[in-house]
């Protein structure tokens, strides 16, 4: 059991060294009031502290053992302690889809804003498949702030949320703690949780993706055996904390695409104590153990999966978050950077640091593209024509970057906002007009 700290509001002007419990979806058992949380049951008569007993359920009731996802919370006043929620508006909520194409796309980074703007104002709607009414597919968004969220939580009632930063670090006041986060770190924020997001520096820049499904897993390693990839005891999730703040605040709900706002007479974020296994975490990408081959040719990048979320059917995901960080290339006589291929999976990437190994130019940290079904993509002329001529009898190393993609198994439609945004590059086509004809009719 963990003893966190609490009653003091944090800010950024404040910042402290928070403490965290390690491992992926464990059973926690955490309490910043010492005897705060029950013991032998979950709903006693009346709780310690005078708390209210609250059951946070992520998954159904009836879902097996060790999918199952729930915490109990022990708070000032419950979650339903607020008032009527009406319609807030919002320019890129809900984002409105227009009809995918074959096109391969790909968007400069977001500027940071001019006018103060927080973490849910700053959010932009640029992609997704799927709905919240079925529970299948995801939502994508970049994110670009300049302030600290004042005087309200956000939270999304449909998916949990996979917070990528490529600028600026974040603190996370959640229900359950809090998290800090940088670039390089992520954060998974599960469906319904109340949060506040702080800057810890003067602006920030990111990617969120909504997962509408169920809920994000380490994936099983199969032949890699029992170590490798994202190791569970390298998942931080946070210790008790909690605001016992009786002042206005406005809880910012997203509920079926669209956001909404009620007002409260204090802060929600008042969890004195909780068990269980439903709670957000953080993960830091730089302690992804990379698998690779040491003999010939560039394996799937399913070696490179960090989270997935199943589907209904059997090694097909509902969504794949894959890395591509600093790692050695060692193959000899092999084309080194990701081939050529047409997938049918739909790719959605983003650059968080460095140069990706594929492109020689123009996608930039906090950029991204969009490779849908069966749409031809892989490496541009320069990098082709480079690798094509390196020396593959000596090892070659991938450092000072970190790449990732949100892949999916249903197409991914752009929003008319990404489609109409100044960021589109009309021209990514032409990064592939370059690829000369090598073609000779005798063997080389």
């Amino acid at each position: 059991m963990t003893i966190g700290a609490g009653g003091t509001p944090f800010s950024s002007n404040n910042p402290a060294q928070l403490q965290y419990q390690s491992g992926f979806s464990n059973e926690f058992a955490t309490e910043a009031l010492p005897g705060a949380l029950p013991v032998g049951r979950n709903s006693p008569q009346r709780c310690a502290y005078g708390l209210y007993a609250e059951q946070f359920s992520g998954t159904a009731f009836t879902a097996p053992r060790h999918a199952n996802r729930r915490s109990w919370l022990y708070r000032i006043r419950p979650a339903a302690s607020h008032g009527a929620f009406s319609a807030l508006l919002h320019p890129h909520f809900p984002g409105d889809a227009v009809p995918p194409s074959p096109n391969r796309l790909r968007w400069s980074a977001l500027p940071i804003p001019a006018a103060a703007t927080d973490f849910v104002d700053g959010i932009v709607s640029v992609a997704g498949n799927g709905s919240p009414e079925t529970q299948v597919g995801c939502g994508i968004y970049l994110y670009a702030a300049n302030r600290s969220m004042q005087g309200c939580c956000f939270y999304s009632a449909d998916g949990e949320l996979l917070i990528v930063p490529q600028l600026g670090r974040l603190r996370l006041a959640t229900e359950l703690g809090l998290l800090d986060i940088e670039p390089q770190e992520i954060a998974v924020i599960p469906r319904g949780v109340r949060f506040r997001v702080e800057l810890l520096d003067e602006s920030a820049r990111g990617y969120i993706c909504e997962n509408f499904g169920s809920p994000f897993k380490l994936p099983d390693l199969g032949p890699i055996g029992s170590n490798g990839l994202a190791n569970a005891r390298d998942f931080k999730t946070p210790v008790a904390w909690y605001e016992d703040r009786a002042e206005p605040f406005r809880l910012i709900a997203k509920f079926m695409g669209r956001l909404w706002a009620a007002e409260m007479d204090h802060s929600p974020l008042d969890v004195v104590a909780w068990h269980g296994n439903n709670a957000p975490y953080k993960y830091n990408l730089r302690r992804f153990n990379t698998i690779g081959s040491i003999s010939f040719d560039h394996p799937d990048p399913s070696i490179f999966l960090v989270l997935h979320s199943p589907s209904d059917t059997a090694g097909v995901s509902n969504i794949d978050f894959v890395i591509f960080p600093p790692r050695w290339l060692v193959m000899e006589d092999t084309f080194r950077p990701p081939w050529f291929h047409r997938n049918i999976a739909s790719e959605f990437m983003g650059l968080i640091a460095g140069v990706y190994d594929a492109k020689a130019e123009g996608f930039e940290p906090g950029g991204a593209s969009l490779h849908n079904c069966m749409s031809g993509h892989g490496p541009d002329a320069q990098t082709f024509e480079k690798a094509s001529a390196a020396d593959t009898a000596k090892p070659d190393r991938v450092e000072d970057t970190m790449a990732f993609m949100f892949e999916s198994r249903n197409v991914i439609q752009p929003t008319r906002a990404a489609m109409e945004s100044p960021q589109l590059q009309p021209d990514y086509h032409e990064c592939w007009a370059g690829l000369a004809r090598h073609f000779t009719a005798s063997k080389a």
